[in-house]
């Protein structure tokens, strides 16, 4: 059974031969090819060949296009900082979006012609191409409110949310319409999933009112292209309490990639039995953990929560957040050694 079956089948709720495992390899596979955080970043066909190396090395069932939240953000027009041994971001000493005023400014883009999102078109053709047939390759989407607290700073779109709604509003309208556009071309390339990253869905950011209403609706039409273009919908939410109800109510995704447990579960036990028959669930080693814990530990954790999950299918092992960047590929090599271990079904 190759890895495009394994997760299929465990999408469906079916067991498989086993557990699928995907540690969220993303930045660190540069280091099978030697180059730095910003030449992953903008050399794409690097990039994509460093991700095939890791995926090979370490026997991944899924990739993910994942290379830094500025993708978006830098082709509306935000200047980035690029970094050595860490990921892009915006400069915060020069927003795109300066004062209240500056969302009326924002307009639609092209994610065909811009750089960078063009850039991530090629990504993941060439993942298309090489990996396809036996992997499932899933495309990687900030959300709306996310990208514009990219170009806005979130402290003060924060403060906008409540002072300048309706202007905020209005920028989230914006890139939802360049998206929808966006979603079709990367569809296109022959991508199985794509991934949103809901970054404020969750208690610890913004209340369930508040998020559904500014970023509710926008993530629900975007889930309905991809949907639309036949392809699943995933989603990616690391924060504290995430909102699951509202985010499955909104957008009916076929995974939830999490780290924490939801606002409305007490356990991780309680997610697998609220949730488990819903959506699939991708998760949640700590990469905080990871980065602290000996490679044994890191394998009990995962053989823990393989025991909590693994029953009946629809759960895939994995971090939390992305596998973290300084390390080397050992603790990765011992959580996909727990899925092939402990992870079989009878």
């Amino acid at each position: 059974m190759n890895s495009l079956e394994r997760v299929t089948l465990c999408l469906q709720h079916k067991e498989a031969d086993r557990v699928p495992v995907y540690p969220l390899i993303n930045s660190v596979s540069r280091k099978t090819v030697g180059i730095s955080y910003e030449t992953w970043t903008k050399d794409v066909p690097l990039c994509a060949e460093s991700i095939i190396r890791a995926t090979d090395e370490l026997d991944l069932d899924v990739i993910c296009t994942l290379t830094d939240l500025s993708v978006e953000a830098a082709d509306f027009g935000q200047e980035l900082l690029y970094f050595e041994d860490k990921a892009a971001c915006p400069n915060d000493a020069n927003r795109l979006i300066k004062d209240v005023e500056d969302y009326q400014k924002l307009k639609k883009i092209d994610g065909r012609e811009t750089p960078r999102m063009r850039e991530h078109l090629e990504l993941c053709k060439r993942l298309v191409a090489a990996k396809g047939n036996e992997k499932p390759i899933v495309a990687f989407l900030f959300g709306p409110l996310g990208i514009l607290s990219m170009l806005r700073g979130q402290e003060d779109m924060f403060c906008d949310l409540y002072e300048e709604p309706d202007s905020v509003k209005a920028g989230v309208e914006v890139i939802t319409e360049t998206l929808l556009d966006y979603i079709d071309a990367v569809c296109e390339t022959g991508v199985h999933a794509i991934m949103f990253d809901t970054l404020y869905s969750s208690k610890s950011i913004l209340s369930k009112d508040m998020w559904d209403e500014f970023e509710g609706e926008a993530v629900q039409r975007l889930a309905q292209r991809v949907h639309d273009n036949g392809k699943m919908v995933m989603i990616h939410n690391c924060g504290n309490g995430v909102y699951f109800d509202a985010q499955i109510k909104r957008m009916h995704p076929e995974a939830i990639s999490f780290l924490h447990i939801p606002d409305d579960c007490s356990s991780y036990e309680q997610v697998k039995e609220k949730y488990g028959d819903q959506t699939t669930l991708i998760g949640y080693i700590d990469p905080g953990f990871v980065m602290t814990a000996s490679e044994e530990e890191v394998y009990q954790e995962a053989v823990h929560e393989l025991d909590v999950m693994k029953k009946g299918g629809g759960f895939i092992l994995a971090t939390g957040c992305e596998y973290p960047a300084p390390l080397d590929f050992a603790k990765a090599k011992a959580i996909v050694r727990a899925a092939k271990e402990h992870g079989k079904y009878a």
